[in-house]
């Protein structure tokens, strides 16, 4: 019985040895014939006992040859997992008095006992009592056709996918409180209405109407507050793959990647703009305009123009045309004074993105312009925290 009693210590407290328990030639479990003698050897000698009964919970016979499994090479699995599968049994021979059987896994191999206790807590912790875990729930039946039974996506998946959008959006962290619930457009903001109700129709009426929305104005009106609210409606509500971009940004990140050194390559940058259902593009025009940012601009609009994609667009820069385009006095105007008005004058959405882009804009999308206080300098300083 200390055989026994040393025998059951390694399988119960080194789970890790179960594979590879080692049973000496001389103990209960392999009884030589010097201990029962030969006339207990053979097939018809001996009493019922000693005779291998037909047990179907009993574990195959040996190969001869065979020997003991190999040494496991799993990583260390806790103990709970494993006593978890354990089934020790009695063997119901009173001559031997042997009160162990056998142990057994279940059909659950040693290497994937740990990844079966997770499977079974999460299961247990993550089912949807609406949809059982199927992702798709029943619709009542209408009283004109009792027997049409339909179904239709689960909100457990709806909120999983929201999720998954929200985070590969790319929306700052300082954008976290936008939505649209929380856009002011009452008291001293009630100039905001019309925009935000802009706001709330395109997000009903997407994806019927595809076309883009141009916001328009200075900085502080709340532009990228309603741009990001938008593309957080589209994701929560109809599941819309949306992405955020910084004009400044982008371009930088751009030319980055002409370095040898950086992996990414221009194509890779530009790919999501490209593919993305929604685009919010922040802040267009913030950067000082040369050929190559024209030209990069330029790209990005056409390729989602002519896959008829949608794109929000927020600038500070007033929809109006270059400096010089449709300007009939300038041939009667002298160059010293044409020098002055230039300098005088304030930079359009013309000129920052030329007026070839800034026609196409108006062709992709419906144009808001946001007036009035700015909200950061009277309601949002610093200095008033």
């Amino acid at each position: 019985m200390a055989e026994l009693g040393n025998l059951t210590a390694g399988i119960l407290l080194s789970p890790r040895r179960m594979s590879t328990v080692k049973i000496r030639a001389r103990s209960l479990f392999r009884t030589p014939v010097s201990r029962i003698g030969p006339e207990r050897v053979g097939s018809g000698a001996g009493n019922d006992h000693w005779k291998r009964r037909a047990d179907p919970h009993r574990p195959p016979k040996r190969q001869a040859g065979g020997g003991f499994p190999p040494p496991s090479t799993v990583p260390t699995i806790p103990s709970q997992l494993v006593h978890r599968y354990l089934a020790l049994r009695a063997c119901r021979k009173p001559a031997s008095w042997c009160k162990v059987r056998e142990y057994s896994l279940r059909r659950i191999e040693l290497r994937s006992i740990q990844e079966a206790g997770l499977k079974l807590t999460k299961t247990a912790a993550g089912v949807c009592p609406l949809c059982a875990g199927t992702g798709w729930k029943t619709l009542s039946a209408s009283s004109s056709a009792p027997r049409d039974r339909r179904v239709t996506r689960c909100d457990c998946q709806l909120q999983s996918r929201a999720g998954a959008l929200l985070a590969a959006a790319r929306i700052p962290r300082r954008y976290d409180h936008c939505e649209l619930s929380t856009f002011e457009f009452e008291g001293p903001h009630l100039h905001l209405a019309t925009a935000r109700m802009a706001a709330c129709r395109f997000v009903e009426e997407y994806p019927v109407n595809r076309s883009g929305l141009l916001l328009v104005g200075k900085a502080g009106r709340g532009k990228t507050h309603l741009a990001v609210g938008i593309a957080k409606a589209l994701i929560r509500e109809k599941g819309v793959e949306c992405v955020f971009y910084d004009y400044a940004e982008l371009l930088k990140q751009i030319q980055d990647s002409y370095n040898p050194s950086v992996q990414a390559t221009e194509l890779d940058l530009l790919r999501p703009l490209f593919k993305a259902e929604v685009l919010v593009l922040d802040d267009l025009g913030s950067v000082r305009p040369t050929e190559w940012r024209w030209d990069t601009v330029r790209l990005i609009l056409n390729t989602r123009y002519n896959d008829s994609l949608t794109t929000i667009i927020t600038t500070n820069f007033a929809d109006e045309p270059a400096a010089g385009t449709g300007d009939l006095d300038r041939a009667r105007t002298s160059e010293s004074f044409a020098t002055a008005r230039a300098a005088a004058r304030e930079d359009t959405l013309g000129d920052r993105i030329g007026e070839p882009m800034r026609s196409r804009l108006h062709e992709m999308c419906r144009l808001i312009k946001m007036e009035g206080e700015d909200f950061r300098q009277k309601f949002r300083s610093a200095s008033f925290r």
